[in-house]
């Protein structure tokens, strides 16, 4: 499954595409959590209203490029085939940085919460009802040095205008548009979310961006941003503790931490940051305590037998290397690296066919056009008596 968005375990940061839909006035976060005179400011625009502001570049289509299609086929189906038809703007999947509605209009590609926003800015200018929704799908983890990120899901559906007969926001007929290939025949579970969610989804995912580049302090203000924007994110707190801990203020980091254990006791992100931070803390009695709950809920934590399996890859293992790469493959089916490795392990066995297989599969669920031109470069190497890590380079 392709995904939004973002060793021992430092932190994890959790891009946890999960919201609540309510009517209920919103409670501001807590105040205690937020200690701004610690970070500097920051010149990057955070602002939720530019999320979904419409470019003159994007009105510019909407008036020239959009009109056959808008009049051919009305303004849902029109906007649809505009904006995702291979002859139209040829739009592309890509994992990396969250955009804005004009960033990704502009880059012609982004995550799903970007093409979600960037759909949503265009429905909403022609009048369309919009309504979000998170998906649940199998956990989905990456890393990038010491940080681990957890991705979620996002799509939409669109209504009709007002002058085609405009449904409720509610209504069954609503057309659900997803940018992920999903397997044949499965059946996706949704919740219904608020927009100042995906305002605070986006807002959540460039703190974790900014944090993974080493620019703490505009973390800082990513995170707090999307916290006034829903201050229910859980996964925006968990965050806010990763900032506070990156920044060197331990005693600051575990408050955030244990709200969102307040929450949700189970919430294993958060449950395996704060075992870590009171380790840093010294307090190992309470550390181990966490630990062993987190053990209990959470006994292969992500990455374990991949780990493993590099270490069978380096003392020349390929048949417990496999072993291992199978069975993280088998929580986590479609994440890229996982495929590639295994083809490297069937290589080392001398499976040239599973190899290709496996390479296929990495192409198949790359999820950045830079991860795509690698692995179908490493298919044309795929030649016998080819020493295996000759394909790293």
């Amino acid at each position: 499954m392709k995904s939004c968005s973002r060793a021992l375990i430092t932190f994890t940061l959790s891009f946890s595409l999960l919201g609540c839909a309510s009517v209920a006035p919103l409670q501001p976060p807590p105040p205690q959590l937020f200690h701004d005179a610690l970070f500097k400011p920051t010149e990057q625009d955070i602002n939720a209203e530019r999320v979904f502001a419409f470019s003159p570049a994007m009105q510019e289509y909407l008036d020239f490029g959009m009109r056959a299609q808008l009049r051919s086929k009305g303004s849902r189906q029109g906007l649809l085939d505009a904006l995702y038809n291979r002859s139209s703007l040829q739009l592309e999947y890509d994992s990396g940085d969250t955009r804005d509605a004009a960033q990704a209009f502009s880059d012609r590609k982004g995550n799903c919460l970007s093409l979600v926003i960037m759909t949503a800015a265009f429905a909403k200018q022609l009048g369309l009802p919009v309504r979000y929704q998170s998906v649940y799908v199998d956990e989905i983890w990456s890393r990038s040095g010491d940080l681990y990120f957890l991705s979620g899901h996002v799509n939409l559906s669109l209504g009709r205008s007002l002058a085609e007969g405009r449904e409720r926001v509610d209504d069954g007929s609503m057309l659900t548009v997803d940018f992920v290939r999903h397997p044949p025949g499965s059946r996706q579970r949704m919740q219904v979310i608020e927009e100042h969610t995906i305002v605070a989804m986006f807002m959540n995912n460039r703190a974790a961006e900014n944090l993974q580049a080493g620019q703490i302090d505009a973390a800082y203000w990513w995170v707090r941003a999307a916290l006034n924007a829903d201050p229910k994110m859980l996964a925006a707190y968990n965050t806010l503790g990763v900032v506070y801990r990156r920044h060197g203020d331990l005693a600051l980091a575990e408050a955030p931490l244990r709200h969102v254990l307040a929450q949700e006791p189970a919430n294993t992100q958060a449950m395996s940051n704060l075992s870590l931070l009171l380790g840093d803390l010294g307090r190992h009695e309470e550390a181990a305590q966490w630990a062993q709950t987190l053990a209990q809920l959470q006994p292969y934590p992500p990455y374990k037998f991949f780990d493993l399996g590099l270490a069978a890859m380096r003392a020349g293992d390929y048949k417990k290397a496999r072993d291992l790469f199978g069975k993280e493959i088998e929580r986590s089916a479609y994440f890229h690296e996982f495929h590639f490795w295994m083809a490297l392990a069937n290589y080392g066995l001398g499976d040239i066919v599973a190899a290709r297989q496996e390479l296929g599969l990495a192409v198949e669920n790359s999820t950045t056009p830079q991860d795509r031109q690698l692995y179908t470069s490493k298919l044309d190497l795929l030649k016998p008596r080819r020493p295996v890590f000759s394909l790293l380079q």
